[in-house]
C-alpha cells in the first residue's frame, strides 16, 4: 500500500519546505521595520540640511521597502483584472512623491504595511486552532511486523498493521484494540471530559491519550484518512469559504474602488480647470482624499470575526464547515432534532418480549437477534446484545435486505423473516387480536416496538390471521431508550437563545414520541416518518417559522440533514457521513454545544455589524475632514489604518471570549 501523506496546515507546509526567513510574513515585518528606519533617517537629514541627495536616497529606500508587497499585489489584481485597495494606496503614495511631499507618501506606505503585518499576526493567533490540533499527531509510531517491532513515520502505517502504544502516549492512529486494557483520554476528538476504558474490539482515535495501560492497535486508517486529519481538513477548508457578507464586501470592493479613482481623477482635474484652487494644493487634497475613502477596515472587517469564531469553534469541538454556515448558523429560526442518538443516548435496552400464542420468548429472540446482527442500528445492537446475555443460539442468515426507514427482510436458517415497525409488517400481515392490547399498552409506556414476521407453518396455536404470503407474526419486541439528562436545559437554553420553534423528528409511533417530548419540552412532534417525510417536515417548520436547523447523528438523517437550512451532526467521531453531509459537526456527543454553537454565531454576526458600522462610520468622518478642516495626510493615514486595526482586533473578540460563554453555559 501507498503511504499517504498527512495534512498540512497552509503555514506549517510552508515553513516546512522554505526558510522562515523567506516568508513572506517575515520579510514584511522586517521591511516596515526598514521602511520606519529611512522615514526617521530622512526627516532627520532635513533638519540637518543634509545634501539633498541623501535624503531622495532615503525617501527612494523608505518607498521601495513600505511599498514593494503592496505593488506586488496590486499588479496580481490588475493582471485578474481587479482593482483592491493595494492599489488606492500606491497611487496615493505615488502622487504624494509627485508633488513633493515623499515624507508624508513614505509615512502611508508604513502605516499601511505596519497595519498588513497586525492583521496577518492577529488573524494568525485564530488558526492556533489547526496548529494545535496538529499536535495531537505523534513524530513516529511503533509497529509490529514480521515478529519484529520498528519504529515508523506515521505516513507509512499501513491499514492491518499493529501498532504498539505505551502508557502515556498518544494514538496515531484510528484502529481497533487487539491486545491490553487501557483508560483513553478521548476529548480531544468526542469532548468526553472523562477517560473511557478501552479492552479488545473497541475503536480508539488518532489524537487521544493513552492512560496507564499498553494497548496493541490494528490500524483501520491510513494516518491521512483519520478522523483527526479529517477535522483538521475541514477547519482549514472552512477558514477558506466565506460568509455571504463577506463575499458581498469583496464585489462591492470593486466597484467601489472604481469609484474612488474615477472620483479622485475629477477632483483633480475640475477644480483648478474652473480656477477655483492651485492644481499642487488640491492634488495633495486628491492624495488625502484616496486615502481616507479606501476600504480597507470595511473589507478586512468579516473574514477578521468569521475566522477567529471559525478557529474557537473547532478548538472547542464544533467543526464550522465554513463562515456561510457559520452566518447561516445566526440566522436560524427554529431547530429540529432526531430522536435516537440526539435527543435520547441511542443506547436502547430491551425490556419486553411478547411472543404470539404458544411460542416461546427465547425463540422469538433467537430470530430477531440473528436478523439484527447483519444491522448498525442502535435497536439491533440491543436485541443481539439481550440475546447474547441469555446465551441464545443465532441462525444462519441469508438475503438480509435493510428496507430504508421501515425494516429488514432476511432469510434464516431458509425462512423468510420480517422485521420492523408494526405500521411496515402490518401492510403485509394484519396484526393479530392477541397482540393488539399489548401494542397499546407498550406504546403508551413510550416503549419503542419491532415486531416480527415469519414465513413457514404456525408454531403457536394457529390463531393467526395469516396473510397471502403464508407469513405468521412470531411476536413484539419492546425496547426503550434513555433520554439525556441535560436534553431539557438544552431546549430552555435555545429558546433564551431567540429559537421560535424546538422540533422532534422521529420514525417511531405518536405515543412514543409524546412521551419522550413530553419530559424534553419541545414545540412540536413528528412522529413514524420515513426519511423522505423528515425532509417534507422540515419544509414545512421553513415555511411557517423561517430558517430551520435539523440536528441528526448524519447516517439516517442525511437526507433531512442536506435539505435543512443548517445541518448539524452529532457524534462525527468516526463517522463519514456526518463529516461530508453536514454544515455543522460536533465532534462529541454534547448537546449543550449546540447552544454554544448557536450563541457563538449570533455573537460573530454581531462583531461583523459593528466593525462594518465603525469601518463606515470612519470613512465618512474622515472625508468631511479631508474637505472641512483640509486633514492633513498623515493624519488621513493614521485614522484609515488605525480602523483597520481596530475592525480586526474587536473580530478577535469572538475568540477570546469564548472561555466566557463556556462558564455562561455551565451555569
Amino acid at each position: 500500500m501507498s503511504a499517504l501523506t498527512l495534512p498540512q496546515p497552509r503555514d506549517a507546509e510552508k515553513s516546512s519546505s522554505t526558510p522562515r526567513w523567506l516568508t513572506q510574513s517575515w520579510l514584511e515585518s522586517r521591511l516596515v521595520a526598514v521602511t520606519a528606519v529611512a522615514i526617521i533617517s530622512s526627516f532627520i537629514s532635513t533638519q540637518v540640511n543634509a545634501p539633498a541627495g541623501l535624503t531622495l536616497a532615503l525617501n527612494i529606500l523608505a518607498y521601495v521597502a513600505g511599498g514593494v508587497f503592496g505593488v506586488k499585489t496590486a499588479i496580481e489584481s490588475l493582471l485578474e483584472r481587479r482593482i483592491d485597495v493595494d492599489m488606492l494606496m500606491v497611487l496615493a503614495a505615488v502622487g504624494a512623491a509627485l508633488i513633493d511631499h515623499w515624507q508624508e507618501g513614505a509615512m502611508l506606505l508604513f502605516l499601511f504595511s505596519l497595519s498588513n503585518v497586525l492583521q496577518d499576526y492577529a488573524i494568525g493567533r485564530s488558526r492556533q486552532a489547526i496548529r494545535s490540533l496538529m499536535k495531537l499527531y505523534p513524530s513516529d509510531a511503533r509497529v509490529r511486523r514480521e515478529g519484529q517491532t520498528v519504529t515508523v513515520a506515521l505516513d507509512q502505517i499501513q491499514i492491518g498493521d499493529i501498532v504498539l502504544i505505551q502508557p502515556g502516549e498518544r494514538i496515531p492512529v484510528d484502529g481497533l484494540v487487539r491486545g491490553g486494557r487501557s483508560a483513553v483520554d478521548q476529548a480531544p476528538i468526542t469532548g468526553e471530559s472523562m477517560p473511557v476504558e478501552k479492552s479488545s474490539g473497541d475503536t480508539v482515535f488518532a489524537g487521544t491519550l493513552n492512560g496507564q495501560g499498553a494497548l496493541d492497535v490494528e490500524a483501520t486508517q491510513a494516518a491521512s484518512d483519520t478522523t483527526l486529519a479529517r477535522i483538521i481538513r475541514m477547519v482549514e477548508e472552512a477558514q477558506d469559504s466565506k460568509a455571504p457578507t463577506e463575499r458581498f464586501l469583496e464585489k462591492f470592493e470593486q466597484y467601489y474602488a472604481l469609484l474612488i479613482i474615477g472620483g479622485v481623477a475629477l477632483f483633480i482635474i475640475v477644480p483648478p480647470a474652473l480656477g477655483l484652487t492651485d492644481f499642487q494644493s488640491n492634488f495633495y487634497r486628491a492624495m488625502v482624499l484616496m486615502t481616507v475613502a479606501s476600504p480597507c477596515a470595511l473589507v478586512i472587517s468579516t473574514p477578521a470575526s468569521f475566522i477567529s469564531a471559525i478557529a474557537a469553534a473547532a478548538r472547542n469541538g464544533v467543526l464550522f464547515k465554513g463562515g456561510a454556515y457559520l452566518e447561516g448558523m445566526a440566522g436560524i429560526k427554529a431547530i429540529a432534532f432526531d430522536k435516537t442518538g440526539t435527543l435520547t443516548k441511542g443506547k436502547p435496552a430491551l425490556t419486553d418480549l411478547v411472543s404470539c400464542c404458544e411460542l416461546q420468548e427465547e425463540q422469538l429472540l433467537s430470530v430477531a437477534a440473528a436478523v439484527e446482527s447483519r444491522s448498525e442500528h442502535p435497536l439491533a445492537s440491543a436485541i443481539v446484545k439481550a440475546a447474547e446475555a441469555r446465551g441464545l443460539h443465532l441462525g444462519q442468515v441469508e438475503d438480509f435486505e435493510a428496507v430504508t426507514g421501515m425494516g429488514i427482510v432476511s432469510k434464516v436458517d431458509g425462512r423468510v423473516v420480517r422485521l420492523g415497525s408494526i405500521k411496515y409488517l402490518e401492510s403485509k400481515n394484519p396484526l393479530p387480536e392477541r397482540l393488539k392490547d399489548d401494542v397499546e399498552r407498550l406504546e403508551n409506556e413510550g416503549k419503542t416496538l419491532i415486531g416480527v414476521v415469519r414465513e413457514g407453518e404456525c408454531e403457536g396455536c394457529g390463531a393467526c390471521d395469516r396473510a397471502a404470503q403464508g407469513a405468521d407474526w412470531m411476536g413484539l419486541i419492546a425496547l426503550e431508550d434513555e433520554l439525556r439528562p441535560e436534553a431539557p436545559l438544552v431546549i430552555q437554553q435555545l429558546r433564551a437563545a431567540g429559537i421560535q420553534r424546538v422540533a422532534m423528528l422521529t420514525g417511531d409511533n405518536l405515543r412514543v414520541a409524546q412521551a419522550i417530548a413530553h419530559r424534553v419540552g419541545v414545540d412540536a412532534i413528528y412522529a413514524q416518518l420515513l426519511p423522505e417525510d423528515k425532509v417534507n417536515a422540515l419544509k414545512t417548520i421553513e415555511a411557517e417559522v423561517g430558517p430551520v436547523a435539523m440536528v441528526g447523528d448524519g447516517v439516517n438523517d442525511a437526507p433531512a440533514l442536506a435539505t435543512a437550512s443548517i445541518g448539524i451532526a452529532m457524534g462525527a467521531a468516526g463517522t463519514d457521513v456526518a463529516l461530508e453531509t453536514a454544515d455543522v459537526v460536533l465532534m462529541g456527543d454534547r448537546l449543550e454545544l449546540i447552544p454554544y454553537a448557536l450563541q457563538l454565531s449570533q455573537k460573530a454576526r454581531r462583531v461583523v455589524w459593528q466593525n462594518i458600522a465603525f469601518a463606515i462610520g470612519v470613512i465618512v468622518v474622515l472625508i468631511i475632514s479631508s474637505f472641512v478642516v483640509n486633514l492633513p495626510l498623515p493624519l488621513g493615514v493614521l485614522g484609515h489604518e488605525g480602523s483597520t486595526v481596530i475592525v480586526v482586533l474587536n473580530g478577535l473578540i469572538t475568540l477570546l471570549l469564548w472561555p466566557e460563554f463556556k462558564k455562561r453555559l455551565a451555569a
